[in-house]
């Protein structure tokens, strides 16, 4: 009989349940870690809401949940509780950050696919991934990963910002796409980009902010545009200038940039409707990265006048960046050291603390629409 373990289990959209789920098998190259801090994603929230499912069939269709029940939580911090027999380099009692993607070092595939071998590993030929496409989630009693996709947190951070590791590296992904793809804009170059434009001030729009100013050291203007006006005060303490959409936002764009629009703009906000305001907000032929996932309530139409300005569109999923000698992802260890640094300030993102497995509906009940709250944490 298949061991089994006590996990959140979203049985259908708005539906959790506390129940066993089967664990399988602790492979060679495997290690079992205990959940400590597990982020609450705006994609688990997608998920939960029906908005959006990435377990897909053969053919390409989701599966509904109700078919195929999921253990969300890809954001995760842990202890290791057990090493598979192959595992050297990791010990039990020791706290680690995971990337919750499954490519072909996890899965100990040779030769490596063509994204594997670019390091574009999120888009593994063979990707599976913890909490998204039906493999379970961390928000469960145990869990079981690749020890190749397992980072020793082995300097003083708090378990929950170690959670922030994975959202982190997906901002550091998306922002290297866009410096080796947007090479036509560079940070100093002959068309250096002057202003951006973030939409959003959730979780990663902040870390983006941050990002530009205290890693980048972007010194141009950068602009904010968020409805909520905590999280406007604390894009300003980061060196922001925040603007609230509730304004004319075009009419404020174009006032700080002297009548020009932004060279680059991120969306991640994950708000179909504000696509009508991009063209208003972007200089022609500006860059602009797709972050933020979700984009109901809005048409294909909308993209219209935004290429009529053949803007460099690019987007960024997961956490791709390489990977080191033993097959873990450089990303992930970048997005570390920039937390326990300090460079990357998580603490005054955490506004929501969930203490147990039973107390984490609530996050997707009501917490999350709440203004005051930016990202929540389960702590296990």
């Amino acid at each position: 009989m298949p061991e089994s373990i006590r996990a959140l289990v979203l049985t259908a959209p708005h539906q959790f349940q506390i129940g066993p789920v089967d664990a399988p098998p602790l492979a060679p190259d495997q290690i079992r870690i205990r959940p400590r801090a597990v982020g609450l994603c705006g994609t688990d929230f997608h998920i939960y809401s029906g908005q959006a499912n990435y377990n897909y069939d053969a053919a390409g269709f989701p599966v509904p949940l109700e078919r195929a029940p999921q253990v969300l939580g890809h954001e995760i911090e842990g202890e290791v509780v057990e090493l598979g027999r192959e595992v050297r380099d990791l010990r039990a009692g020791e706290r680690v950050v995971m990337d919750q993607g499954w490519n072909c070092h996890s899965q100990r595939r040779r030769p490596l696919c063509e994204y594997c071998a670019s390091g574009d590993s999120h888009q593994c030929a063979h990707y599976r991934e913890q909490g998204i496409t039906g493999l379970q989630g961390g928000l469960a009693d145990t869990l079981i990963v690749p020890a190749c996709n397992a980072i020793a947190v082995r300097e003083p951070l708090p378990p929950a910002q170690g959670a922030l590791v994975e959202p982190l590296a997906c901002v550091l992904h998306s922002s290297h796409r866009m410096e080796a793809v947007a090479a036509r804009f560079t940070w100093g170059g002959p068309n250096p980009i002057r202003s951006v434009l973030i939409l959003g001030a959730g979780p990663t729009g902040l870390l983006f902010l941050q990002y530009l100013r205290r890693v980048l050291g972007f010194a141009g203007r950068l602009l904010l545009a968020e409805p909520n006006p905590g999280k406007r005060r604390l894009a300003e303490q980061w060196g922001g200038e925040a603007l609230d959409p509730a304004q004319p936002l075009a009419e404020a764009v174009l006032e700080r940039t002297e009548g020009q629009g932004v060279e680059y703009l991120i969306e991640a906000a994950g708000h179909g409707p504000l696509f009508r305001e991009i063209p208003g907000l972007i200089r022609k032929q500006a860059t602009i990265l797709l972050f933020g996932h979700g984009h109901d309530r809005a048409g294909l139409g909308l993209l219209n006048p935004i290429q009529f300005k053949e803007p460099w569109l690019i987007t960024g999923t997961g956490a791709s960046g390489g990977f080191d000698a033993d097959g873990r992802p450089l990303v992930y260890q970048q997005a570390l050291r920039l937390l326990v640094s300090g460079a990357i300030q998580g603490t005054p993102l955490l506004t929501h603390f969930y203490q147990g497995l039973e107390a984490v509906p609530r996050a997707f009940q009501q917490d999350w629409r709440q203004p005051e709250y930016i990202k929540g944490i389960a702590q296990l």
